[in-house]
């Protein structure tokens, strides 16, 4: 059998995320997704306690591995962290999280950020094992650079002194020259552990744009002809074939780049971007 081509190997094992009320729609999109996939679900606002450890619970009824999010300015107190813990514990969600400071500009409570969370041992207590955290290839509307590297640093070495294992999730982009540049950054630096490249999936133009917008994320007539649809022509689809192509050759180019896959961002659905990575494997050869 011949070896898997680069595209088919990037695209391989790649992660979903889901919202808390996602649930119907995974289950619309469990045949296409393969199992043991890893699927984050998110801590947003308007989702309640029950509703984020239903999402996790479904996630491991359906035979894929859940990978709850842990918004830590969103969190009131320990003791809110601890009862979520706890209740994904209960369900058996709690081995994987994905810590990440969260939308509020104030914190409503102890932990400022992610950072906060890690460093405060109470992760362990409930079974974690591995957290994920976040990177930014294209930077943060709302946070310098250096601030970015900073923390990044800070909480790859929080996590490898007490003994959890890490993965780095980034946002997503539509342009591989910057996620390349930052990828180089995050090795030159020494931090050796797995990253999964935000792209998003099969989507209309529009949506996909005012993703884009609400995140900060490039979005210039050059950078989207590249990624592969245009500005006049809003109306259609696109799928990231186009940004996933290149960015096998660039990583395929540069093996020091490490274990770099894909973490699939649903604005079109779970199913279709399910249906999207199962038709592309197909096409690259795997």
């Amino acid at each position: 059998m011949a070896d898997p081509t680069p595209q088919a190997r990037l695209a391989s094992d790649y992660s979903l995320e889901m919202t808390g009320k996602d649930i119907p729609s995974l289950e619309e999109a469990r045949d296409a997704i393969p199992p043991g996939t890893r699927v984050n679900i998110t801590f947003l606002g308007n989702e309640d306690l029950p509703m984020r450890t239903a999402a996790a619970a479904a996630v491991a009824a359906s035979g894929f591995t859940p990978i709850p999010h842990v918004s830590a300015r969103r969190l009131a107190s320990e003791a809110q962290l601890e009862e979520f813990l706890g209740e994904l514990q209960r369900v058996g969600a709690s081995e994987r999280i994905f810590a990440v400071g969260g939308d509020p500009a104030t914190p409503e409570g102890p932990y400022d950020s992610a950072l906060d969370v890690i460093r405060s041992g109470v992760l362990q207590r409930y079974g974690v094992r591995e957290v994920s955290i976040s990177g930014y290839p294209e930077g943060h509307p709302d946070i310098p650079e250096e601030v970015l590297w900073e923390h990044l640093e800070l909480k790859a070495a929080a996590l490898r002194d007490a003994g959890l294992g890490a993965v780095i999730l980034t946002q997503f982009a539509f342009d591989t020259e910057p996620v390349m540049a930052w990828v180089r950054g995050v090795r030159e630096r020494g931090i050796d552990v797995p990253i999964r490249i935000g792209t998003p999936g099969p989507a209309g133009i529009k949506r996909l744009l005012s993703f884009a917008r609400r995140f900060g994320v490039g979005a210039n007539a050059t950078i989207v002809k590249k990624y592969g649809f245009s500005l006049t022509n809003l109306l259609g689809t696109a799928g990231p074939d186009t940004f996933v192509d290149d960015l096998a050759a660039l990583l395929d180019r540069e093996p020091s780049a490490g274990e770099v896959k894909l973490h699939m961002y649903a604005f079109g659905g779970l199913r279709a971007t399910a249906e999207w990575a199962r038709d592309y494997q197909r096409r690259a050869g795997s």
